[in-house]
């Protein structure tokens, strides 16, 4: 059999040799572990020493030790289609989409020129007609590249049109209205704390709690939902509880849905949150990341309408909804704009290299909270699964089968 070939050691990380006594063997083996450890340190400082002096060495090593993460494995359907239980890219989809219309008229193209080739006149008229629609492009101005874009953001501009024939009051072309929420709890609820912290992350909203009073009435999502409507509220909130904790959220956009229900987890408050800030009145900014399916989409596209299209962006807030693995995590900070310490480093774009303009510019963060994680588990059609009618009634529902495979996902 052939040995298999090890490093060889060096005369402070090999054990010189055995003994029997058991505190020397202890004090030999801490002595071999500081000896490997300042091994591997001085191996991270040579490497260090020779990538700066040739800069595309470490360009050659962070493309060669890639992380493979469970998001890098993630797979897709094979399918052609854009349902809401269909997991597809929408981007990718629409290309496709594309690639495939352009093909057809390059080939309907081909065949008139075969057929026109005698007539000088129609050849004429279709180059005109080419030239016109190259030059419509051209005219269209298109939007700057950022310097470190993005490769997580979601654009919307990628709806499919089946979701905006299903709701076609969430996806209208008429601009949003700001918006005016109703937010409310379950009966003899105690989460009166929590529905506050709410009311602060959603701007424009109003806190109405429930009671199960012997001389009340126990009016249900459905008649709260005809109630707003009636006063021109734009969305419900339904903070759910077990144990005096929250645990679901129940979003209805009005007047006549979708329904999406969330559970809740990981909720801490925001004065729990070490060195936190206090949040204003002013209204945040909105960043929506890694919701990239259809039904992806018709989540970031519920979550816009609870926030004005026009932030302020004086007040310096801004909220995150970060989609990985189907779970939608919260938060909410106060950034800054400071000059950079001695100690600290510039900004680096994607390319490796300090961005230009911002070299002695660096962004701070303060946490305001509330943070906490939420997990999509039904859409439905209309007010709610009672308000929804039809075979189509509830759009989608999480069932445990779906984690079975664990690079698959929803959103």
């Amino acid at each position: 059999m052939g040995s298999k070939r090890v490093k060889p050691l060096s005369s402070k990380a090999a054990l010189p040799f055995k003994t029997g006594n058991k505190f020397r063997r202890q004090d030999l083996h801490v002595k071999q572990k500081k000896a490997r450890d300042t091994e591997r340190r001085d191996e991270r400082f040579k490497r260090k020493r020779e990538e700066d002096r040739d800069p595309e060495l470490r360009r050659e090593r962070l493309a060669k030790n890639v992380p493979i993460t469970i998001d890098k494995k993630r797979v897709w359907d094979e399918v052609d289609g854009d349902d809401l239980g269909i997991s597809v890219d929408v981007e990718q989809l629409k290309r496709r989409r594309i690639e495939e219309a352009e093909a057809a008229e390059q080939e309907a193209l081909q065949d008139e020129e075969e057929e026109k080739e005698d007539d000088v006149d129609s050849m004429l008229d279709s180059d005109s007609g080419s030239e016109e629609d190259e030059e419509e492009p051209k005219s269209a101005r298109q939007r700057a590249s950022s310097n470190a874009p993005s490769t997580t953001s979601t654009n919307l501009d990628l709806t499919p049109s089946s979701l905006a024939l299903k709701f076609p009051t969430l996806f209208s072309d008429e601009p949003p209205p700001v918006p005016k929420i109703l937010l409310t709890t379950s009966l003899n609820s105690t989460l009166h704390r929590e529905a506050h912290l709410l009311c602060t992350l959603f701007p424009n909203t109003t806190y109405i709690p429930r009671s199960s009073h012997r001389y009340g009435h126990k009016f249900s999502l459905r008649e709260i939902s005809k109630f707003a409507t009636n006063r021109s509220y734009t969305t419900v909130i339904l903070l759910k509880e077990d144990q005096k904790k929250p645990t679901g959220l129940t979003i209805v956009h009005l007047p006549e849905g979708p329904t999406c229900h969330f559970s809740i987890a990981n909720w801490v408050e925001g004065k729990k949150l070490p060195g936190h800030g206090n949040p204003t009145n002013h209204y945040p900014e909105l960043i929506l990341n890694n919701f990239r399916t259809p039904l992806g989409l018709l989540t970031a596209r519920i979550f816009l309408t609870l926030f004005p299209p026009q932030p302020e962006l004086q007040g310096r807030q801004v909220v995150t909804l970060h989609n990985q693995r189907d779970y939608i995590f919260v938060r909410r900070h106060r950034y800054v704009f400071r000059e950079k310490k001695e100690t600290e480093k510039s900004v680096i774009g994607p390319d490796g290299k300090p961005v230009k303009g911002v070299e002695e510019i660096r962004a701070g963060l303060q946490e305001l909270g509330p943070r906490f994680t939420l997990k999509l588990r039904r859409v439905d059609k209309g007010v709610g699964r009672a308000g929804s009618d039809g075979p189509d009634k509830v759009q989608w529902e999480w069932k445990a089968g779906m984690e079975k495979k664990r690079t698959r996902f929803n959103l």
